[in-house]
């Protein structure tokens, strides 16, 4: 299968506002059937099970339309809930701040949250040429060990929302960074606050 080149769009990171992209050119890969395209070469696992499914990929121009247009819908049902969408490149990144989604020290979805994952999904579910990583982050207070295993266990709670509702597991995977990758200074409250986070970063099927 020849690979299409992605028609590059950029976006200043992190800032939650809405970035436009160039859609012109470019088509869509169609659905491909059978099980040998799951074969292929070189690419993410869950891609290539998906492709082999007969879930279509995206290609050239089309990328940037689709996540232009995923994007649109998940601003407009995450507005107001405390949840940040931020558009880097052709990714989607969802900023979902730990206060509003867990107790302190636990790692059960709040039941107060669910409505606004429930927002999360029907956007996912709409769009479902996409893969979808769910990265859990906390602050530098308490051991290495205690933080990696904490955001690990908040990372799989929300993924494991998210599928229960009827989401195609393959498309997702969790991963727990602790407090490896902070985004403001720990040595302050504010900055510990903003740090302990979910991020469901949206990633296109690429053809």
């Amino acid at each position: 299968m020849a690979t299409a080149l992605l028609a590059g769009c950029t976006a200043d990171p992190f800032t939650g506002q809405q970035q436009l992209s160039n859609t012109a050119g470019g088509a869509m890969l169609g659905a491909a059937a059978g099980a040998g395209l799951g074969l292929l070469a070189g690419g993410d696992d869950r891609r290539n099970a998906l492709l082999g499914a007969g879930i279509g990929a995206l290609a050239g121009g089309a990328i940037g339309g689709y996540m232009d247009n995923q994007e649109a819908r998940l601003r407009a049902q995450l507005q107001g809930t405390g949840v940040s969408v931020t558009r880097n490149g052709d990714n989607i990144i969802l900023n979902m701040p730990s206060n509003i989604t867990f107790g302190t020290n636990e790692a059960s979805v709040r039941p107060d949250f669910y409505s606004t994952l429930n927002s999360v999904v029907l956007v996912l579910r709409e769009f479902d040429r996409t893969l979808v990583d769910v990265l859990g982050h906390t602050d530098n207070v308490g051991s290495a060990s205690y933080n990696l295993d904490l955001s690990q266990r908040r990372a799989q709670s929300v993924l494991g929302y998210l599928t229960s509702q009827g989401l195609d597991p393959r498309r997702f995977q969790a991963q727990g960074f602790g407090f490896n990758q902070p985004i403001a200074d720990n040595s302050t409250e504010a900055g510990r606050a903003a740090n302990r986070r979910v991020e469901i970063r949206i990633v296109p099927i690429q053809g």
